[in-house]
């Protein structure tokens, strides 16, 4: 299956009532601090605080009979667990969910609270993949990818289509999209949705410093592998190559990448809560910390950015709001 405008509004219509078509938003403080003007897609008021929901949803709604009664098994740090979590509780499936033993309480509770059996693994010493294969063989479950996966790319995308379909019914058409990056699912999906529908629109990928596989990826035109053991908030964007499908899809979509650091995503964390009334996580929050920290000059210019979570632990979200009480 190829992803195209088509796929992705196919998918618009089995999310049509119910994933949450999350409103655009404008803030005067942030247009006045860049000389021009953002839109705000906030994913983080999605289903399970994130769009992980929408591409869980369109891949399980489509098992067959059979393949539902025997359930789905996923690996996740947290958000793709609580998107196939609350879709398999929606569509009367049982899930289990590999999840690193490190994972943000926030996303392990919340996984647990939807339903789903929970095998935690060691981040630095074991396989998620290898675990998840092993359930999957054992239990007859589907394996759900958390980006890899057309359907799941194709759900993803419906974020693009609602923000390009909003701003047109504004008559706006962006210069720049800008939209978080870990796997690339996410942004595959958007920036399919953008550049058919816009070809002319710059689309932005934006990385943790530690995590920049993309960003070294493009540089070298080919897929690349990192380290992934540098420390990072951004627990959501992890991922240490792109992925294979994904990357297929990226290559072409995307028109460059940018990096933002640990204290430039607090920063954005703070200020989402200071001006936007948000609660952003940080992997959710870094195309919002690349405006900030200016990595693009938008003066003059129409842009959209994607807030893609919100799952973030009370005690790393005070430590935020305490560093930067004044964004």
């Amino acid at each position: 299956m190829d992803i195209t405008l088509e796929s992705i509004r196919q998918a618009a219509g089995r999310l049509d009532g119910i994933a949450v078509r999350t409103p655009l938003l404008h803030s005067a403080v942030l247009n006045e601090r860049l000389g021009g003007e953002v839109f705000i897609k906030p994913e983080c008021l999605q289903h399970i605080g994130a769009f992980k929901f929408r591409g869980a949803y369109n891949r399980l709604s489509q098992l067959g009979e059979e393949e539902k009664a025997r359930g789905v098994v996923a690996f996740s740090s947290g958000n793709h667990a609580q998107g196939v979590a609350y879709a398999a509780a929606l569509l009367n499936m049982q899930a289990t969910i590999v999840m690193p033993s490190d994972a943000p309480q926030i996303k392990l509770q919340g996984t647990e609270r939807l339903g789903a059996t929970i095998r935690l693994y060691e981040r630095h010493s074991e396989s998620r993949e290898q675990i998840a294969a092993a359930i999957a063989a054992e239990t007859g479950a589907t394996l759900v990818p958390a980006y890899d996966d057309p359907h799941i790319i194709a759900g993803q995308g419906t974020c693009g289509l609602e923000l390009m379909d909003e701003l047109a019914a504004r008559d706006v058409v962006p210069q720049r999209v800008l939209s978080p990056c870990g796997g690339g699912g996410l942004l595959a999906g958007v920036s399919t949705a953008v550049k058919s529908l816009s070809p002319g629109t710059m689309v932005y990928g934006v990385e943790p410093q530690a995590f920049n596989d993309h960003f070294l990826s493009k540089q070298a035109g080919d897929r690349l592998q990192i380290d992934g053991t540098t420390p990072t908030l951004c627990d959501a964007l992890m991922a240490t190559s792109p992925g294979e499908l994904t990357w297929s899809v990226n290559r072409r979509t995307v028109d460059d990448y940018l990096l933002v650091s640990e204290t430039e995503v607090q920063h954005a964390i703070s200020f989402a809560f200071r001006y936007l009334k948000l609660v952003v996580e940080p992997g959710g929050a870094v195309a919002l910390a690349a405006l900030l920290n200016k990595k693009l000059d938008i003066s003059g210019e129409r842009v959209a950015l994607i807030l893609s979570g919100g799952n973030i632990d009370p005690a790393i979200y005070r430590g935020c709001l305490e560093r930067y009480p004044d964004p």
